[in-house]
């Protein structure tokens, strides 16, 4: 009983953070429809903020990254996908590929190709005793950030204005425009919110690394998007779904796979993706039918 709570405590804490990931990319595709592989370097952003304001108080150093790391995400809206809104989805796709590629030699050139250490947050790395049974702090810590935001966003999108907003555009952002709602002030909405997850997941990430390098986001982006596919896309509760799912089958195989056949656990794990999809090509909760961005 012991190892099932620690392995399932690992299992929620993964898919916690693989949820953040997916949420925030499922932000902009459901509003915007753009598949936005820039928004790895918004984690990478949260990282490197961190390392250049790590000596104020950490609350600080946290409400610091997620700001600049919304303000990135609204630049990067205002720069260069706002031009670009009415192409097809294909070349919206190549743009967020550029943006992401540019962000990650900017940030090279401007910080160096070397990894960044960051001593912040040592003490939630620590295990408390829990009824006999070892848990790190922040795995806990990453469970309840991430219940708390999805249970906040939930209540943003049901019960604000600018909840409402966001939802009438992800269902037909053609008449949304009609009834008066405005594109350019929803589409940086759902940036925003896109930028402050992407914020919280990287400072847990960069907590749990204490590394950063510029192609920090690149792996978090790549899970985001397939959690995203497996779960629903379109759909915030697909996402979700789909980093707890991702979590859990990660956390599983590292038990149940022989040590000779460990290293090659990410293989097995895409290999049951694929699986999963070709079982269910639309995902576990499949999207409602929505009208595309005009």
């Amino acid at each position: 009983m012991t190892s099932f709570i620690q392995n399932l405590i690992d299992a929620l804490s993964l898919g916690a953070l693989y949820a953040l990931f997916s949420l925030s990319v499922a932000v902009i595709f459901g509003v915007a429809r753009i598949v936005n592989f820039a928004n790895g370097e918004l984690i990478t952003i949260a990282g490197y903020t961190m390392i250049v304001v790590v000596g104020l108080a950490w609350p600080l150093v946290i409400v610091i990254a997620v700001v600049v790391v919304v303000l990135a995400a609204l630049l990067m809206d205002r720069a260069v996908f706002r031009w670009v809104r009415e192409a097809p989805p294909t070349t919206l796709l190549i743009i967020s590929f550029g943006v992401s590629y540019f962000l990650q030699n900017l940030i090279e050139l401007i910080a160096s190709s070397r990894p960044k250490t960051l001593d912040f947050g040592g003490e939630l790395i620590k295990s408390v005793n829990i009824a006999g049974v070892r848990i790190a702090i922040f795995d806990l810590v990453t469970i309840g950030v991430t219940v708390v935001l999805v249970a906040a966003l939930t209540q943003l999108l049901a019960r604000t204005v600018v909840g409402r907003e966001l939802r009438a555009a992800s269902e037909d952002f053609a008449m949304a425009r009609l009834l008066g709602i405005r594109a350019n002030r929803v589409i940086a909405y759902a940036f925003a919110i896109s930028g402050a997850l992407a914020a919280v997941a990287g400072i847990l990430l960069t907590i749990n690394t204490a590394t950063v390098t510029p192609d920090f986001g690149v792996g978090p982006v790549i899970v985001a998007f397939v959690a995203t596919v497996i779960g629903g896309i379109g759909r915030l509760s697909g996402a979700a779904l789909g980093g707890f799912l991702m979590g859990a089958i990660t956390v599983l195989l590292q038990i149940v796979l022989p040590d000779s056949l460990k290293a090659y656990r990410d293989a097995f794990l895409f290999g049951l993706i694929i699986l999963l999809l070709l079982l269910r090509p639309r995902g576990i909760l499949p999207p409602k039918l929505t009208v595309e961005r005009v």
